[in-house]
């Protein structure tokens, strides 16, 4: 795993600016809080990220999880302002978890942070609810800001995916990689294939029928203009989507 700056507390610099419309105050009422809950498998990113928020006037790092279902269960019984949520998690991927999470507390903001870049999966995460996206290799003041903008209910586009965006939109819709013209359940489920789940797991996991996932994966295919999960798969792998 890279070195990452989120793990680097020595580049942290404090950022003042007002406390958004989710903040609550500490017990002594003195100023008002952030409450974030960290959720990375890596206790060296959780440890990083909880060093260098630890000096923002603002935020305070209210719990952590280190996997899917604790994050889910976690929100259920907990009061939260900003969930900051790894996109791979040991047993759910991001995607799975932000949709159950939508589904408990649709006004939570959710900051996905991940290893990989942009172009992988902001647009597709974005498009799933996401109110943002952070590549692991981010300065610290980068992440402290988007903090801050989802907080406020805001949407955080990285200087990075707005280029993106842009590219995209110069482009077409046409010239986009095969993966950015799947729709949100689409990409959910093209993710799982890749990953070499099967169609009944899938079913299970997302309670739908087999028959339901089958209809699903025969459109990632003729979208993406392949024939089958090996094809998916190796694609995946191209493009960085699954490690």
């Amino acid at each position: 795993m890279p070195k990452s700056a989120l793990t680097r507390a020595d580049t942290l610099g404090v950022l003042l600016a007002p406390a958004g419309r989710h903040a609550r105050a500490l017990s002594g009422g003195e100023r008002p809080m952030i409450r974030i809950l960290i959720a990375d498998d890596h206790a060296i990113v959780r440890a990083g990220l909880r060093q260098f928020i630890a000096g923002e006037p603002d935020m305070v790092v209210a719990g952590e999880a280190q996997t899917g279902a604790q994050v889910i269960e976690m929100v259920r019984n907990g009061t939260w302002d900003v969930v900051l949520l790894d996109i791979s998690m040991p047993d759910q991927n991001g995607i799975d978890t932000l949709k159950r999470l939508q589904q408990i507390k649709p006004d939570l903001p959710v900051l996905i942070l991940s290893g990989f870049s942009e172009k992988q999966y902001a647009v597709n995460m974005i498009r799933a609810g996401a109110s943002g996206y952070l590549n692991k290799e981010s300065a610290p003041s980068e992440l402290v800001n988007a903090v801050r903008a989802v907080n406020q209910g805001r949407k955080y586009v990285s200087a990075a995916l707005a280029q993106i965006l842009a590219t995209d939109l110069r482009a077409g819709y046409d010239e986009r990689p095969l993966h950015a013209t799947l729709s949100e359940r689409e990409f959910q489920i093209f993710c799982k294939l890749a990953a070499g789940v099967s169609v009944s797991q899938i079913g299970k996991n997302l309670n739908l029928s087999v028959k339901t996932i089958s209809t699903y994966r025969s459109r990632v295919l003729e979208k993406m203009h392949m024939k089958n999960n090996a094809e998916l798969t190796n694609y995946a792998i191209r493009n960085r989507l699954i490690e």
